[in-house]
């Protein structure tokens, strides 16, 4: 019995089972915002720019293809996400202003 209790130990001293949780709302919370992202703003990007297709620029530079186009789009993406995640935590902690600890 005392492995079970070893084990027991383990997840509450080092918080597993918060930990669990924290990831897999930030798992739900990441797709939630992507859609925002995807579905609402890329969109209103894509009309403002020439040819709408934006996500699929290229750039190709002899034999090398860059994707200038997707890695601009997770660029935004990483952005919009982090702002989000920066807002949730300030409103949460209700701090305010984050300060290192």
């Amino acid at each position: 019995m005392s492995m079970m209790k070893e084990f027991l130990d383990f997840l509450k001293e080092y918080k597993v089972v918060s930990l669990a949780v924290a990831f897999i709302m930030g798992v739900a919370a990441t797709a939630l915002v992507k859609s925002f992202v995807d579905n609402l703003i890329m969109p209103w990007v894509a009309v403002l720019t020439p040819g709408g297709d934006w996500k699929e620029a290229v750039l190709v530079l002899g034999p090398v293809k860059l994707g200038i186009g997707p890695f601009a789009a997770e660029c935004i993406n990483f952005i919009i996400i982090a702002l989000v995640v920066f807002l949730i935590a300030k409103h949460v902690m209700k701090e305010e202003a984050v300060t290192k600890k």
